[in-house]
């Protein structure tokens, strides 16, 4: 890999996301060449993932491009590969553009859509971890629908017009309720041939109710709200199979739908070359301490998601959301200028900042520390959250815009089909 020569220690960041993102623009501020690797060359704002797929947002305007993260720095590099291995004791980083060397290397891969070992469903369904799976949601919701005008046939109509999704997290549900009000907004605007009880929302879930995350007072208003605009929730159920067209499930319940979405849950997405030992199997996630070292190593670290850090209040790790990964780059840039003043390093204490998912128009859940918000006030927190830590001012502007319009007007501008899906 063709890399600029510096005496200042090179820091290598594997992967552009929130905890990538966070380390790279301020450690660039310090006396290091941080060289980031990222298989795409944008950053992608994963919490509005979910309006890409149901037409609300381009996906221009969550992605940022990641070369312009920093300006005038020529101490920040930024090459676009896939890593293969690492060879941590020779400080040797592999990747598909060749072998670069490493004073420090910080790990931030995040995770990979966890099908939990079936093949079928792998290959069958539709996972949303990145801006191209969005885009094929999109594209397949659209052209099912126009297949749809195109036949009498009830049933075939339902199967095409059908929306089964797998997995009540936030994703799960913020994608329910995007696609219910598409259903009452666009479609019989767009679609007026086409019967509109025959797209069905279906959500289905392994647990007792959604949002498990969450409080249960955030559930349940979650799940009045998305019965309100029309979901059919399914709790308490497994998905076993699917064929393309039926998803079978642990119970009775089983659907015809050639939509079926997978976001029943994630595994961390390690680099090969690591020590067996310090990589959690069950979670795929590195063990790290509480300065974001990966136990047994003193010059590699590991960031968000893919970061197992086990402390009294979280033994199983920290929520793999945005604001540990955030936080952890945000210190780790302070151990890094500490490590080069021979300062002992600061210890990682998480700030809870409280979750929260969107279920529709005015429609919200928070939890707050003890406090939970629902409705309209949460709606409008939600908003200005993800208003605020979306990178770049531009897409701060146009996915405001974006909202007004769409509020005003129950519309969703990118209902089109730029590059048709074709499953396999």
């Amino acid at each position: 890999m063709n890399i600029p020569q510096s005496d200042l220690p090179r820091v290598i960041v594997i992967g552009g996301g929130f905890g990538g993102v966070s380390l790279s623009r301020k450690l660039t501020k310090q006396n290091f060449q941080v060289v980031l690797i990222d298989r795409h060359n944008y950053h992608n704002f994963q919490p509005l993932m979910y309006q890409v797929a149901t037409s609300g947002l381009e996906p221009d305007s969550i992605a940022f491009p990641l070369r312009g993260l920093v300006e005038d720095r020529n101490n920040f590099i930024f090459r676009l590969a896939t890593v293969d291995s690492v060879l941590p004791e020779e400080k040797i980083l592999k990747t598909s553009v060749g072998d670069v060397s490493f004073d420090y290397l910080v790990i931030a891969t995040g995770t990979k859509t966890n099908f939990f070992g079936s093949k079928n469903i792998e290959e069958s369904s539709m996972p949303m971890k990145t801006v191209p799976q969005a885009l094929n949601i999109r594209s397949y919701m659209l052209q099912n629908l126009e297949k749809a005008t195109l036949t009498n046939d009830v049933r075939e109509q339902k199967k095409l017009m059908r929306i089964v999704i797998s997995g009540a997290g936030p994703t799960g549900v913020e994608l329910a309720g995007a696609f219910s009000e598409f259903k009452k907004g666009i479609l019989k605007k767009d679609y007026p041939d086409l019967n509109p009880d025959h797209m069905e929302i279906h959500l289905l879930d392994g647990a007792d109710r959604v949002l498990v995350s969450m409080s249960e007072k955030a559930s349940q208003k979650a799940e009045k709200y998305l019965k309100n605009l029309g979901v059919d929730l399914h709790l308490n159920v497994l998905v076993k199979n699917y064929d393309n067209e039926t998803v079978l499930t642990n119970t009775d319940f089983k659907v015809e739908a050639l939509t079926f979405i997978w976001s029943a849950g994630v595994i961390g997405n390690p680099i090969k070359g690591m020590r067996e030992e310090c990589l959690d199997q069950r979670s795929q996630r590195f063990f790290v301490d509480r300065r974001n070292r990966v136990e047994g190593y003193d010059h590699v670290f590991a960031i968000g998601d893919i970061a197992l850090m086990r402390t009294a209040e979280y033994p199983q790790g920290h929520p793999q959301v945005a604001q540990p990964a955030i936080q952890q780059g945000e210190l780790l840039v302070k151990n890094f200028k500490r490590m080069m003043e021979s300062k002992p390093l600061k210890e990682f204490t998480y700030w809870d900042k409280g979750s929260m998912a969107t279920i529709g128009r005015n429609k919200a859940v928070a939890d707050i520390k003890s406090f939970t918000l629902g409705g309209f006030l949460a709606w409008i927190t939600w908003l200005g959250v993800h208003l605020f830590f979306l990178v770049g001012v531009r897409n701060r502007l146009v996915v405001f815009l974006n909202w007004v319009y769409n509020y005003f007007n129950f519309d969703r501008a990118a209902r089109v089909i730029i590059r048709p899906y074709q499953k396999k």
